[in-house]
């Protein structure tokens, strides 16, 4: 999303464009860089007591796109979205699989908590894939949207995030490590890597004021 960064007004700045200035910036849409307090922001807990910590909110961002970035699959990217995954269907809200390059296994998904009446997989091509998840997104009619999207543009993403946002839901979208190099509107981008400990998670970038008295590198693994 596109930062607004605000700046101190003249003193003869009129009145009633400072009023409107004030309204364009108190909307929800508007980041205003790294400004926005943490408890302006929505969040739902990872399960990852490290990364909450560290990240603004204490968790995964509400309404918005979260982009998950792997050195290669397999290394633990589901794993930490279930905690999440399982507090939304426990609670009977819907979480829409779209696209996963491998078919889920349901007894390795219940036995995470995961409530599998809950659970929706949408399998489609690419082009329809991206058509799915924003419109799982936008209607509101699921609490957190998983989606697998190997290449895309800032236009597609940033459709992704509006959606999210509209819909009030999450949004987690995997995918390669070389997209780190092309700008993204995302609210939050993780790395997951593979270090000699096992895999970690790297904040890449996030929306509001991260802790930066915590290492930004922590273990997906406590």
């Amino acid at each position: 999303m596109s930062a607004v960064l605000a700046s101190p007004l003249p003193a003869q700045f009129p009145p009633a464009r400072t009023s409107a200035l004030g309204e364009v910036l108190r909307h929800p849409g508007i980041w205003r860089g790294g400004a926005e307090p943490a408890s302006s922001i929505r969040t739902l807990a990872s399960g990852n007591a490290s990364l909450d910590a560290l990240l603004p909110g204490g968790g995964w961002p509400v309404g918005a796109l979260t982009e998950i970035l792997v050195e290669n699959d397999g290394l633990g990217e589901l794993e930490l979205v279930m905690p999440a995954l399982a507090a939304l269907t426990r609670a009977s809200r819907r979480v829409a699989i779209i696209a996963p390059p491998y078919l889920p296994y349901p007894p390795a998904l219940a036995a995470a908590g995961v409530d599998l009446a809950h659970l929706v997989q949408i399998d489609a091509g690419v082009a329809d894939s991206h058509w799915s998840a924003e419109q799982c997104l936008r209607a509101g009619c699921c609490a957190a949207v998983l989606h697998w999207l190997p290449d895309a543009d800032y236009r597609q993403l940033r459709r992704l995030q509006l959606a999210a946002e509209t819909g009030n839901a999450l949004a987690f979208l995997f995918r390669p490590l070389r997209a780190s190099a092309v700008t993204s509107p995302a609210a939050l981008r993780l790395k997951i890597s593979h270090s000699e400990t096992g895999s970690c998670i790297e904040v890449l970038k996030c929306k509001g004021i991260m802790d930066t008295r915590r290492d930004p590198r922590i273990p997906l693994r406590a």
